[in-house]
């Protein structure tokens, strides 16, 4: 299997997005990533949709920062949230109650 990266990840997010369970659910989830992969891009929940665009938005609910490489393994499954958020391998700040619910909106591409 090929190799994928951040851009390809957060591109696709959308199609992992089950809308039944956003129910009254309106977020803006900032990820910041760095390293070989840095880039930026903001998720946008409203109306059971869900919508990723590359760059930044002025006022987030949650922020997500990571290197890009862990950001690929938390988002494909090959990192449990959790686990990264404890091991610092992954940072969040704002709303964590909205994190634990993000947990439960996305299915795992991989």
């Amino acid at each position: 299997m090929e190799e994928l990266n951040v851009s390809q990840i957060m591109k696709r997010i959308p199609e992992y997005f089950n809308p039944e369970e956003a129910k009254g659910i309106e977020a803006v989830v900032q990820c910041f990533f760095s390293g070989e992969q840095a880039s930026n891009w903001f998720v946008v929940i409203k109306d059971q949709t869900c919508e990723v665009e590359e760059g930044q938005t002025d006022h987030p609910d949650i922020t997500i920062k990571a290197k890009g490489e862990e950001g690929v393994k938390l988002f494909t499954g090959e990192m449990d949230p959790m686990r990264a958020f404890l091991l610092r391998k992954v940072k969040v700040s704002g709303d964590m109650a909205l994190g634990m619910k993000l947990l439960n909106l996305f299915d795992r591409p991989y």
